[in-house]
């Protein structure tokens, strides 16, 4: 047995999840364990999300073109992503987290940081709380995560991504130097493609290059606010503590098409199922939010972006979709330019219980926040395709499976879509803010059983 590495002093943990949805899937349909997977859009535009390690011995990468990554690897299994399914995992793997220390700062639904130091009286030391958690998420998960524990976050995270996949690295207090200097430059945060280019051409390829760089130089060529940051992190120095429960600045959704559009009507429909999904998240999130922003991407690959701050708070889709509406608009494009990609993003989150609703005139006291609502208990029953705006219907004479169609002689608030769900071959209208078949109602304040 080897001789276990000092973790005194070692009270941060970076814990990552390994290929998370290709592992989420893989642990679901077992058929797939051995294969290459790719989870992302299974047409040719999308994103690759994740992918198996047997994937990424092909060269496959997560934000590579899911069409390169066909090419790459003809026998990867290609998968549609279930957020729903991630965010349920993801907040199970957080709640280990949290059993061992109220010190979490999630960085995204797969990783987090983690300080021990309050909890190394009642479970030991850093290097075991690491193996218990792995332990703990491979037990009640099903899935696995490599941990890096270290001094400080910076080396933490590092140590994560070395000991890929399953695995756990300590790097002692006195180790830190001898672990990063002979990492390439990229290894250290803030380094991209630009900054790797100016650092080439000094001659600086690995971290200790830069640690033995004179600060002065450093400052020269990357600014000083640059150049001190590569220094600080080169020398192992990283003051940064775990901040838990970091709130999110933005939340949002994009769509890449699978041919480039120039249909504005088709746009707008994107718009209001982005603004949908948005909306979505914002209440799952608790938040309501200021700002609404349009991304719009042209086949040219230029990109713009387009964002108008509301008089109030909001996490209603019909008030994000007309201000994306209205912002898409205004950017002015030719009817003949094509678009690949568009997305909608709201900022400026607030606490949804401290926001004050404030109703316009044609509003009712039960309004459109009630009714969203209601319609995201029928999803989260039903599927997220059950109930939506009709207008997103391309083919009511042959539903599928949990689709939904327009019911006649619905009486809505001015101006909504009509809104009914499919299930079981019954036809339900949204009426009055109330979904009815037969006796049964389901309302934003009541659920009866449908």
């Amino acid at each position: 047995m080897g001789v276990r590495p000092d973790d005194t002093g070692c009270h941060i943990l970076h814990v990552d999840m390994d290929a998370f949805y290709a592992s989420v899937e893989i642990r679901d349909r077992p058929e797939l364990a051995g294969q290459p997977v790719v989870v992302g859009g299974t047409g040719g535009r999308g994103v690759v999300l994740s992918a198996s390690y047997q994937a990424r011995t092909f060269g496959v990468r997560s934000a590579m073109p899911v069409g390169r990554a066909q090419r790459m690897c003809p026998r990867a299994v290609f998968v549609a992503p279930r957020h729903r399914v991630y965010a349920a995992v993801s907040k199970e793997v957080m709640a280990i987290f949290g059993a061992v220390t109220p010190e979490v700062e999630p960085l995204a639904l797969d990783e987090a940081f983690l300080d021990v130091s309050g909890a190394l009286r009642r479970l030991g030391a850093p290097a075991g709380i690491a193996s218990h958690i792995r332990a703990q998420v491979a037990r009640q998960q099903g899935i696995t995560c490599s941990v890096g524990v270290a001094p400080t976050k910076f080396v933490a995270k590092i140590a994560s991504v070395r000991c890929k996949p399953d695995g756990l690295l300590v790097i002692p207090r006195d180790g830190v130097l001898d672990f990063l200097h002979p990492l390439p430059v990229a290894a250290l945060w803030g380094v991209g493609e630009r900054t790797g280019e100016t650092l080439a051409r000094l001659g600086l390829r690995t971290v200790g290059d830069i640690a033995h760089t004179p600060l002065a130089a450093l400052q020269h060529e990357l600014g000083v606010a640059q150049g001190s940051h590569l220094a600080a992190l080169a020398g192992g120095r990283d003051d940064r503590r775990v901040l838990p429960q970091v709130a999110e600045k933005s939340i949002g959704a994009e769509e890449t098409f699978a041919t480039d559009i120039d249909d504005p009507e088709r746009i707008r429909r994107e718009l209001l199922k982005l603004s949908g999904r948005t909306a979505h998240s914002l209440r799952a999130s608790g938040c309501v939010a200021r700002t609404v922003s349009v991304k719009i991407r042209l086949a040219s690959f230029k990109t713009m972006t387009r964002s108008r701050t509301l008089s109030y708070p909001t996490d209603v889709a019909r008030e994000i979709y007309a201000t994306a509406c209205s912002l898409y608009e205004s950017a002015g494009l030719d009817r003949a330019v094509r678009l690949r990609l568009v997305g909608v993003r709201v900022s400026g989150l607030v606490p949804a219980t401290g926001a004050n609703a404030q109703l316009t005139l044609d509003e009712r006291p039960i309004g459109w926040r009630e009714a969203e609502q209601a319609v995201d208990k029928i999803a989260e029953r039903f599927g997220s395709s059950a109930v939506r705006p009709a207008v997103l219907v391309e083919d009511t004479d042959r539903p599928p499976e949990g689709a939904f169609l327009p019911a006649a002689r619905c009486t809505l608030p001015p101006g909504v879509s009509t809104l009914v769900f499919w299930k079981l071959n019954r036809v339900c209208g949204v009426k009055g803010h109330r979904t009815r078949a037969g006796r049964k109602v389901f309302n934003g304040r009541r659920r009866a059983a449908l």
